[in-house]
């Protein structure tokens, strides 16, 4: 096992000790790990590990989603690995890449985990998404730039998005502002 495999394996087993809720979650994309099938590229149609960001502004009140173009839904920007075995980096660079802005920082832990279906499109089988989510801070230019994989940016206040956005959203929203309510 490669230092990289070890490292998000360490990452995971501790996200589901902080979250015993997600203990489940968790153990789903160790597993993954654990299959002899490269889980970090999309020709794994089984299933394949995408980096997500949670895209937030330097106030902190707001987060940055995507209009998704072939999704045609609101979501967190992000992608796929592409044999990148650092997730936190690949969710900086889909950040980047998707926003347009400059001088964004990524926190190295794990801040949420989603596996979601993604339906068959083109010559694409319908697939897993285990989705490795990292906070991703606007250091406060917000001047973003729509990029070819949207049809739209907006940044979007959190608060509301807690109760008002479809569930994997609405996780996000509640446990950004639960830390963001720590001393």
């Amino acid at each position: 096992m490669s230092a990289a495999y070890a490292f998000l394996r360490e990452q995971l087993a501790d996200y589901g000790r902080r979250w015993p809720d997600e203990h489940g979650v968790a153990a789903d994309f160790l597993a993954l790990l654990d299959d002899p099938a490269d889980p970090f590229v999309r020709e794994r149609l089984e299933g394949h590990l995408t980096g997500g960001a949670w895209l937030v502004s330097a106030d902190g009140r707001r987060t940055l989603l995507t209009h998704h173009r072939k999704l045609d839904r609101w979501l967190q920007l992000g992608g796929h690995a592409d044999g990148d075995t650092d997730m936190a980096r690949v969710a900086l660079k889909e950040a980047e890449e998707e926003s347009g802005l400059p001088d964004l920082s990524v926190e190295g832990s794990i801040f949420d985990l989603d596996r979601h279906w993604i339906p068959e499109r083109k010559d694409v089988p319908g697939h897993w998404h285990y989705d490795v989510r990292y906070i991703v801070c606007a250091s406060g230019n917000e001047d973003y730039v729509v990029s070819e994989e949207s049809l739209a940016l907006a940044w979007r206040e959190i608060a509301p998005m807690a109760e008002d956005a479809d569930e994997s959203l609405s996780r996000m929203a509640r446990k950004w502002l639960a830390r963001s309510a720590r001393p």
